[in-house]
This record gives structure tokens, C-alpha cells and sequence, in this order.
């Protein structure tokens, strides 16, 4: 008998991605089949192996249209072939959700679920608007109203008289396009017509928009400012304070648009899939800047494909004095075939261990290793001369990829008794990037392109070329270069680079994104 199929119905929380919660989290990694809608931010797909698709509400490019109905068909003829299935929404299942008409479809079917409560949209556009909907000074009570009802009711069901004379803070979900109405009916009501009121747009996104007003004259306000859904609407005195603790409005890059050149890694063990990954600490970054992270990866880089000297090196790990990594993904990549091959850090307790910088660094410290020599240069040849008066008579292994610069080898060879290269990944060459990449890049354009490396920045250019529809989106981009070698090859080829990280790690790369906006700004 097949196995029994389950499905977790999940509030994904609002815009940023770092707010759905653990056990949300949980059920990504182990979902097989995954049903989100348009308000869940795509970078949460990154966290599972799952197949996914997307829904949406009305007819477009950015999903499949499916009614309530055929979504809860979905579901449960997912989980009747066995899958374990997860049902992502923005936001919270249950408020203004509708999921728990999922659930009773579900309950009526037979099939076993469970939902996962989310951040609500109310919660988080409040908190990152500055708001505090129940201030001890302002509101001890909140009312959560949907702005868009049932459109097969004949009549409302919402009592204005009450609401109009409720004490605490009204919180208008979905109700951006009727606000006048609800204005007008408030007022008319008795609500003063200079009671503050604040519209929030895209709640937590790096795009985040808040307008305060009154009451009456809020409707004006958005109307002139352009505001569009999704967007929710405040109502009440503690709408005061927005300014005093605006917290999320002082990020240093909020509302910028980054994009991320860093390789698609996929890894050598399938024990290794939901490890986070170099790309996810770069988008945490972004995130904690303000910034919205695109990811427009350039290459792949995978597990070499014959791994036969690999597999033999293993055998013999212990021989070598010096162990040099180069790459974050190098001590991933090393470690995994290492592991494959049945054996662990004892393999080469009596080497030495080179990290050519402090990201590489970092990388050995998550397998509980320390590295013995960092250069004050992060790149290849200021490790070459960190190197050089330690390797007299010593056995060196480059662990690497198949494809980079030979600073090393040209450098260390001629003072060392033996000097092996062991090629642990391959770089592959996207050809052209996928259509939801270039939507992405034209809805907004790009403020900056960070390049990490001379490959890098040669295939940029060339997918750049490949896609002439991103010309405009890409009119105004400005190019940060990791390195001052990849700023110079990446001015040979026509990319002209703004601004280069000093200590040459994604880090300081963004905080030097972040400093010459500030200088920008200023002048």
C-alpha cells in the first residue's frame, strides 16, 4: 500500500522572508509537493527540494488562476498519491486566509492535515510601519476588517455604527480600492473626521510605503501617492507615533534592488540539501540592509563529475602538510566527498589548513576547524606570500574548481617539495537565464549588480547581450566589484564598476554599496 499523504496548510508571514516561522520552516524541508500563492515572497521556495506552483487570484503572468474549489481539489489529490503536501499562504491561513475552507475541504475528504499559523499582515505592517496597534496610551483593543467582503452578499455585514465608535485601533484588510467609501461610511458614522489614519503598502517588502493622514483626508493622499494593493489601512490614534519609532525606514539600502551573480550551487549529498548555502547568507545580508536581493546567478557549480582522483586523494589525505582552500564552496565540496568516503576531520589532523580569506575561513569554523593561515590580503597572491615561508620541503593540495586563476601553482611550486591540484567542483555556464529571472530583473530594474569574480563579470556581459529585452531595466544599474582584479576585468569587457569591496567578501561588498549610496546622497 502507498503511503498515506498529509498536508500542512502554512501562513508563510508577510513580504520578508526571515519571518516565517521554525516549524514553517520544518515543513518546507519535507514537503514534496508545494502550492503557494502570490503573496508568499519566492525565496522561501529556496529552502525546499519540493515541486512547486504558483497561484494566483486573477488572470496573468505571474501564476496559474485557480478558484478556491480547484485549489482544494489540488490538494487533496496531491495528498491521495501519496505526497506530503504544503499549502503556502501569505500572511496567516485563518485571517482573511481562507484557510480554513481548505481545511474543512480536507476534513470532508478524509485527508489528515494540520495548519501552522502565520504572521499576520495587520502584526507586521504595524511593527514595520513604526505602529504599535495596542499602545497602552493610544488603543487597548484592535479590530482586524476585511475591506473586501463576499461579492455574492447582497448587503454588508459590517456595522459602521460600531466600528465607528469602537476605542481601540480598526485595521482594514484588503480595502485599499473602496477606502473612500469606508472613509466616508466612518465618518458618517461619528468617527472624527481627524482621527489618524495610516495606509501601509507592501508590509516588510524592502519596497515598503506608509502614508499618514486623517481620516478624511487619507483617500486624497494615497490616491496622489499612487499607492496600490496590497496595502492595508490604520485607523486610530496610536497612527502618532508612527514617526518616533519608524525603525525599518532607517535601513541604509531600504528599497534598493541588488542583483546576486553568485553561482546555483547544487550539492554532492543529498544529507547537505536544506544546508544553508553561500547565496542564503548573501540574501539574509540584503535583508538586514533593506535591500531586495535578485538572485541572477551567471553559472552553476556542482560536484566534478569524475571524481576518481577525488575519490583516490581521500585515500591518502594524511600525507599532505598544507591543505590550501580558496572558496567557501571548495570546504564544502572537500568535506562532502571526504564524508562520502567514509572518513572525517581525524583523515587530516596532521595538516595545516589555509583559508585564502575570512569567508573561507568562516566556512572551515562550520566543521569545527580552525584555519591556520589567513593572509591580510584576501586573494590569491597575497595568500601566495603568506604561504611561501612555511612550505620549504612541504607537501601542498590545492583543494579547488575546474576553473580559475593559477596564482597559486606559479607562485608555491618552486618552493615546495610537491605541489598537487585537487579539482572538487566544476563550474557550469548558464546559457540564458529562465524567463522568471528576466520578469524579475524588468519589474523594477536593477540599482546595483554585484560581481564576485572575472568569470563572473565575462558572463554577465555575455547574458546581458543573450537578453536585449533587459535593456532598458539594466539602463541605470551601477556594478560593485568584489576585488580590484574583478573590477579591472570586469572594465576591460565594458561592465564599468561604481564601487569595490576592500576586504573583498559579499559583506563588505554590500556594506560598500551601502556607503557609496550614503556618499550620493550627501553631495
Amino acid at each position: 500500500m502507498s503511503k498515506p499523504g498529509f498536508v500542512y496548510l502554512v501562513g508563510a508571514g508577510p513580504g520578508d522572508p526571515g519571518l516565517i516561522t521554525v516549524k514553517g520552516l520544518d515543513c518546507l524541508q519535507r514537503a514534496d509537493s508545494i502550492l503557494y500563492d502570490g503573496l508568499v515572497n519566492p525565496l522561501l521556495l529556496r529552502h525546499t527540494s519540493a515541486h512547486a506552483e504558483r497561484t494566483c487570484r486573477s488572470m496573468g503572468s505571474h501564476g496559474k488562476w485557480l478558484n478556491q474549489s480547484e485549489i482544494n481539489e489540488h490538494l487533496i489529490t496531491e495528498a491521495r498519491a501519496g505526497k506530503t503536501v504544503v499549502r503556502l499562504k501569505g500572511g496567516d491561513p485563518y485571517i482573511f486566509g481562507r484557510g480554513s475552507e481548505e481545511a474543512a475541504a480536507l476534513e470532508e475528504a478524509g485527508i489528515a492535515y494540520e495548519v501552522v499559523p502565520g504572521i499576520t499582515a495587520a502584526t507586521a505592517a504595524a511593527v514595520y510601519a513604526g505602529l504599535s496597534l495596542t499602545h497602552r496610551d493610544f488603543a487597548s483593543a484592535v479590530a482586524y476588517v476585511t475591506g473586501h467582503e463576499d461579492p455574492a452578499k447582497e448587503d454588508s455585514t459590517l456595522d459602521y455604527e460600531s466600528l465607528a465608535h469602537f476605542s481601540g485601533t480598526l485595521v482594514f484588510y484588503m480595502g485599499l480600492h473602496r477606502l473612500p467609501l469606508i472613509a466616508e461610511k466612518l465618518i458618517a458614522a461619528g468617527k472624527p473626521a481627524n482621527t489618524p489614519a495610516c495606509v501601509v503598502r507592501r508590509a516588510t517588502w524592502t519596497d515598503q510605503r506608509a502614508l499618514s493622514s486623517t481620516l478624511a483626508e487619507l483617500p486624497t493622499a494615497v490616491k496622489e501617492a499612487g499607492f496600490k494593493a496590497p496595502s492595508l489601512i490604520i485607523v486610530g490614534d496610536c497612527v502618532q507615533q508612527r514617526e518616533q519609532i519608524d525603525w525599518f525606514c532607517r535601513r541604509p539600502l531600504l528599497g534598493k534592488r541588488i542583483g546576486i551573480t553568485r553561482p546555483e550551487v547544487i550539492r554532492a549529498s543529498s544529507e547537505k540539501e536544506n544546508e544553508p548555502d553561500n547565496v542564503d547568507r548573501v540574501i539574509h545580508q540584503c535583508w538586514e540592509l533593506g535591500a531586495e536581493p535578485v538572485l541572477i546567478p551567471t553559472m552553476q557549480i556542482r560536484p566534478v563529475a569524475d571524481a576518481t582522483l577525488v575519490v583516490e586523494t581521500m585515500q591518502r589525505i594524511d600525507q599532505y602538510d598544507w591543505l590550501i582552500f580558496t572558496s567557501e564552496n571548495g570546504v564544502q565540496f572537500f568535506h562532502d566527498f571526504l564524508w562520502a568516503a567514509g572518513k572525517d576531520a581525524r583523515a587530516f589532523s596532521s595538516c595545516k589548513l589555509a583559508a585564502i580569506g575570512s569567508s573561507t575561513a568562516a566556512a572551515l569554523e562550520r566543521y569545527h576547524l580552525r584555519a591556520d593561515l589567513v593572509p591580510e590580503e584576501f586573494r590569491a597572491e597575497g595568500l601566495a606570500a603568506a604561504l611561501k615561508p612555511h612550505v620549504d620541503g612541504k607537501r601542498l593540495l590545492w583543494v579547488r574548481a575546474n576553473r580559475g586563476r593559477d596564482i597559486l601553482p606559479e607562485e608555491l611550486r618552486p618552493h615546495c617539495d610537491s605541489f598537487e591540484e585537487l579539482v572538487v567542483y566544476e563550474h557550469t555556464d548558464i546559457e540564458n537565464w529562465s524567463p522568471e529571472t528576466v520578469q524579475q530583473i524588468q519589474q523594477g530594474g536593477l540599482d546595483w549588480i554585484g560581481v564576485s569574480s572575472p568569470a563572473i563579470a565575462r558572463r554577465l556581459k555575455y547574458l546581458q547581450e543573450t537578453h536585449l529585452e533587459l535593456s532598458d531595466a539594466l539602463e541605470k544599474t551601477r556594478y560593485a566589484a568584489l576585488s580590484p582584479v574583478t573590477s579591472q576585468a570586469a572594465d576591460e569587457i565594458g561592465l564599468p564598476i561604481s564601487a569595490t569591496a576592500e576586504v573583498f567578501t559579499w559583506n563588505d561588498l554590500l556594506n560598500t554599496i551601502s556607503q557609496n549610496d550614503l556618499k550620493k546622497t550627501v553631495q
